[in-house]
């Protein structure tokens, strides 16, 4: 339930049915759900299997792999540690406008959000100041996310028993209202046509599996944190394709809820869908926010149960960026889980508090396009390198093998030897070959390498120097 959780999170709602459209609508689901069995189930069934054997968080885990190696886990900690420190950002502003859903107090256009609600500021290089409401939301998310992992794993049970199953049952009642309103049919039409010829696009293929690696919460220390939880007698291989199917069944049931709404949007608008933001925070706070204020009835309602959808999906994973660090300094040190908590929760509020100032959103964007496309990508490959050649991998499919119901073979092996590193290779050289071609979104090169470079390269000498530290 917490890998659920962790996997589901914003990214499902406001990433995938764009994803999906921009790549092929119906006929994404055949490179994608390839990808779900070649790479996304393969990877995840290596970090249950380390965790699980270990019973360690990443940086021990790796380290009883070989003990020049810690430094790795400590790099598939941090990392998420950084992405929760915007990501947290996000759901502050879920958290303001769940508020201002009681009565429909937002402003559903562009102008309201960037500049009245965030204080958004001319360009990246004008700071400007904190946002208030955004403040008053992080605040609210930090302290939850304190609270959830400050008793340890028990605590942490009991959440994902309601914020797991609750905004899936939110999502579905938006689906079914959304599928009742004029235009639905028309916007999951738009959403799920296929274009087969864009099959023929390896660019295509590759969003398919950048997807699922950046969608299951891989490569991020999470995964082998919880299975390091779990009891010896625990299911490895069926918990790995539970957890990967109830994501990608989540991410495509969105594309309806997110879909319906807005082909209502334009029908009632009498404008071509293309005209309106159907990714990001464009669609989750103009768009959607837009389509809701004209329901002919219980707008404020619906408003409520979107935003509570969005917040409950994205405290679960919220929380499971924290877990990694929390859990390493409390094992490593013999800091109490409490005081581990504290500390990295206090730390990522204070790195959270760049992110509310009026630049906070261009900074947000830098920070996770490179982590994303650059960082993630990189945690993965040396994953599959450290377990797949510097240790026998086939160890750790005996050890899947022997509590598990689904017995995996030696194609597994080839899976993550080969299969999977390649497609990695392949993302990251693609990412380095857009990124040199062009600034990212026209920014400046030095802001490009402040929150883009910068906090990789921080990543990196932080792990090899909390290695060297002693307990």
């Amino acid at each position: 339930m917490a890998a659920i959780g962790s996997a589901v999170g914003l990214g499902n709602v406001w990433r995938f049915p764009y994803v999906c459209y921009k790549n092929g609508g119906g006929a994404f689901l055949i490179p994608y759900l390839i990808a779900l069995f070649t790479a996304g189930i393969p990877l995840m069934i290596l970090e249950f299997s380390l965790g699980h054997w270990s019973r360690s968080p990443p940086p021990l885990a790796f380290k009883k792999v070989n003990k020049k190696l810690e430094w790795v886990g400590w790099l598939s900690s941090l990392t998420p540690f950084v992405v929760a420190s915007y990501y947290v950002v996000v759901m502050a502003w879920c958290f303001a406008y769940m508020v201002y859903s009681v009565n429909l107090l937002w402003e559903p256009d562009a102008e309201n959000f960037f500049f009245n609600f965030l204080g958004k500021t001319s360009g990246i290089s004008e700071i400007g100041g904190i946002s208030i409401p955004v403040l008053l939301g992080l605040i609210a998310v930090w302290l939850s996310i304190f609270i959830i992992l400050y008793k340890g794993v028990d605590r942490i049970g009991k959440v994902v028993a309601i914020t797991v199953p609750l905004p899936t049952i939110l999502l579905i009642i938006l689906t079914i209202r959304g599928l009742t309103l004029p235009g639905a049919i028309e916007g999951v039409s738009y959403y799920l046509t296929p274009d087969f010829s864009k099959l023929l696009n390896v660019n295509v293929w590759l969003s398919a599996y950048a997807q699922v690696f950046f969608s299951l919460s891989l490569a991020q220390g999470i995964l082998i944190t919880y299975a390091s939880y779990l009891r010896r007698d625990s299911d490895i291989s069926n918990n790995a394709f539970i957890t990967s199917l109830a994501d990608a069944g989540t991410s495509f049931l969105a594309g309806f809820t997110v879909f319906s709404v807005v082909g209502y949007l334009a029908y009632v608008k009498n404008v071509d869908i293309n005209h309106l933001g159907i990714a990001g925070p464009h669609l989750t706070f103009i768009t959607y926010p837009t389509a809701i204020s004209l329901l002919p009835f219980a707008s404020a309602i619906f408003g409520m149960i979107f935003y509570i959808a969005l917040l409950t999906f994205g405290i679960d994973s919220a929380f499971s960026m924290i877990e990694p660090m929390a859990s390493s300094l409390n094992r490593k040190w013999r800091i109490s889980k409490f005081k581990a908590t504290a500390i990295i929760c206090l730390v990522g509020f204070i790195a959270s508090l760049f992110f509310t100032t009026g630049s906070g959103i261009y900074w947000l964007d830098i920070v996770d396009h490179f982590i994303a496309n650059f960082g993630l990508v990189a945690v993965g490959l040396l994953e599959c390198i450290t377990l797949g050649y510097l240790y026998k991998v086939s160890l750790f499919r005996e050890h899947a093998n022997k509590t598990s119901d689904i017995r995996i073979g030696r194609w597994w092996d080839l899976l993550i030897r080969y299969v999977v590193p390649s497609i990695l290779v392949m993302l990251l050289i693609l990412s380095i070959v857009e990124n040199l071609k062009k600034p990212y979104m026209g920014f400046p090169v030095y802001a490009l390498i402040i929150a883009g470079v910068l906090p990789i390269v921080f990543i990196v000498i932080a792990s090899f120097v909390l290695q060297r530290v002693k307990r």
